[in-house]
């Protein structure tokens, strides 16, 4: 089974997300904030990272640099609904892919598990 962390402040989101996951056998943890998410990358072993780039407090972009300092080989799949393509194009080699919102269930399963072969 796949070991996901979500990170995105959407609580209905992420809960949703997590319930339609565990269908597709994708076990998924999730944070609602950058600080509590790079807490639980120390603390627990994932395959994937799912991360929003507009966080309360620490933003998407600085939760990722330090979990990519501390975890270099783990995927990291960015999502949002605000970032233009300056935004994507800047980040887009530092990350495995990068989805728009609203997401695809499809999309992101099919992206999670090729994120999960590439470790």
């Amino acid at each position: 089974m796949i070991r996901i962390l979500l990170v995105d402040d959407e609580e209905e989101l992420v809960t949703t997300l997590k319930e339609r996951l565990a269908y597709r056998e994708i076990d998924a943890d999730y944070s609602m904030n950058g600080a509590d998410a790079i807490q639980k990358i120390r603390k627990y072993e994932y395959d994937v990272l799912i991360l929003d780039l507009k966080l309360p407090g620490i933003s998407g972009l600085e939760t990722m640099r330090v979990i990519k300092t501390e975890r270099p080989n783990l995927p990291i799949i960015l999502i949002t609904g605000h970032g233009g393509s300056d935004t994507t194009d800047d980040i887009r080699q530092e990350v495995f892919e990068f989805l728009p919102k609203p997401i695809a269930i499809d999309k992101l399963v099919e992206t999670i598990n090729e994120a999960a072969k590439s470790k």
